[in-house]
């Protein structure tokens, strides 16, 4: 009998021994899969939109990431396709017609000036360094001469990655 036991013991033995080897060869990889890249969507502060010639309006911003990869770098770049102004990051250079330039914040301020009274419209386009989908917004101002009020100022907000909403504002 106790020949017997000894011959089972070998066999679980044996056995056990290659339930282990066939286990340890289809492990986990050793590779890591970290996400860099997040979709992303810009918040924009309320803005006013009519400008006259020679006036400034601050556009604010906001970066939301869908999650936090501390490498990610975010560029922002315009092409401004009526009238004529400059775009200027707050605390930073004045930006040149679709060249990149990197956001230090995810939070960030641009001047807009206007150089005519005709209407201006430009793109503003945010991307990482990851190629993810980039942020596009398409910003309008109507020109006014200086004589006009701002009885009719509406403002926009944009609440998600290319949609504007106008809300009169209250006097």
């Amino acid at each position: 009998m106790e020949k017997t036991n000894k011959k089972s013991f070998g066999v679980i033995a044996i056995l056990s021994l290659v339930i282990a080897a066939v286990c340890s060869l289809t492990s986990c990889s050793d590779d890591l899969d970290v996400q860099q890249s997040y979709p992303f969507t810009v918040e924009v502060m309320p803005y006013a939109d009519k400008i006259a010639k020679g006036q400034t309006i601050e556009l604010r911003f906001e970066i939301k990431p869908e999650g936090n990869y501390a490498n990610t770098l975010y560029t922002i770049r315009y092409f401004q396709y009526d009238g004529e102004g400059s775009l200027k990051l707050v605390d930073g250079p004045v930006l040149v017609n679709n060249d990149r330039v990197l956001l230090e914040s995810k939070t960030f301020r641009l001047n807009y000036t206007a150089k005519s009274d005709q209407q201006h419209r430009f793109l503003v386009v945010v991307e990482d360094n990851f190629n993810s989908t980039p942020w596009e917004q398409t910003f309008e101002f109507n020109g006014k001469d200086s004589g006009d009020d701002d009885s009719g100022k509406t403002l926009g907000t944009i609440s998600s990655a290319n949609s504007v909403t106008i809300t009169p504002i209250a006097r």
